[in-house]
């Protein structure tokens, strides 16, 4: 194991990206600023203590971060950070802010002139798309799916027509379903199902939706933690207004206005003009409702 020693860090927010699976998927700069910096910010203290262990780094102070205290914790953060400190921001597994809480804190961080700066490394949906064998020329992850059908489907038709392949994250018990869903919303596409990445039991299965449905109805749900994979709407299909619409709404959910029409405007080929007027629109009947 590299012995650690602590460099020189200027204060601020470090990003920095964890193990998915295998432990030695750690960088060596991210073990430096791990061992230097004066608080680790994490989702869970016992799941970082195991990692800072397992790397033979010295006790750290942890200080939690996650959905339930981002607001609260958020403002003694900021604080802390703009006195001075320097602070690396971690999630449990991969990259932190990909389906994780703390763009929040790095947006405000930067308002108020913080430096942050991100460690680059492992990161779930990234490395399914290379190993699911499908384009990647355009890529959407949209996060975790929905629990419930009806809320799946809501969720892939807001990116049925979307030219990119499109990644989620799923679990093992309603796969079967999800893949369901997805072939009733989407057609008949080409997909894999990517688990357990870089963990013993990696496996990446490609075929059309209703042959990986095959599959998992003969077999029965696989073990492990998933990434779905699906092809892209094919070139000859149309976007109404409603599903424009609909595409809008979801990308406001993250975005703002002029941010939001920029990326449906380039996901569907529509002129920015029109994409940015019925995004308005559409923000103006969010905030009525």
């Amino acid at each position: 194991m590299k012995t650690l020693h602590p460099v020189s860090l200027p204060p601020g927010l470090y990003l920095v990206s964890t193990p998915i699976g295998n432990l030695r998927d750690m960088t060596l700069r991210a073990l430096d600023v791990l061992t230097t910096v004066d608080t680790i910010i994490c989702e869970d203290t016992r799941v970082t203590a195991k990692l800072l262990q397992a790397h033979g780094i010295p006790n750290k102070p942890l200080l939690v971060l996650n959905d339930h205290s981002e607001n609260k914790g958020r403002s003694a953060i900021l604080s802390r950070l703009a006195n001075g400190e320097s602070m690396a921001l971690v999630s449990d597994a991969g990259t932190p802010l990909v389906s994780d809480p703390g763009y929040k804190l790095v947006r405000d961080a930067q308002d108020l002139g913080i430096m942050v700066t991100s460690l680059p490394g492992a990161n779930a949906p990234l490395t399914a798309l290379q190993l699911s064998g499908l384009p990647s020329d355009a890529f959407c992850f949209i996060g975790f799916l929905p629990s419930k059908s009806v809320a799946r489907k809501k969720e892939w038709q807001r990116w049925a027509h979307s030219p990119a392949t499109l990644l989620a994250f799923e679990t093992a018990p309603r796969l079967l379903d999800s893949l369901t869903d997805m072939r009733d919303v989407l057609g008949d596409r080409d997909a894999a199902v990517v688990r357990e990445i870089t963990k013993m039991f990696e496996e990446s299965r490609r075929g059309t939706l209703s042959e990986l449905i095959a599959h998992y109805t003969a077999d029965g749900p696989p073990k492990g933690e998933i990434v779905l994979v699906v092809s892209g709407a094919p070139d000859n299909v149309e976007m109404d207004d409603a599903a424009i619409d609909a595409m809008i709404a979801s990308a406001l959910d993250s975005m703002r206005v002029k941010d939001a029409a920029a990326f449906v405007s380039e996901q569907t080929g529509r002129p920015k003009k029109e994409i940015y007027e019925r995004a308005l629109i559409v923000s103006k009947q969010g905030r009525d409702e």
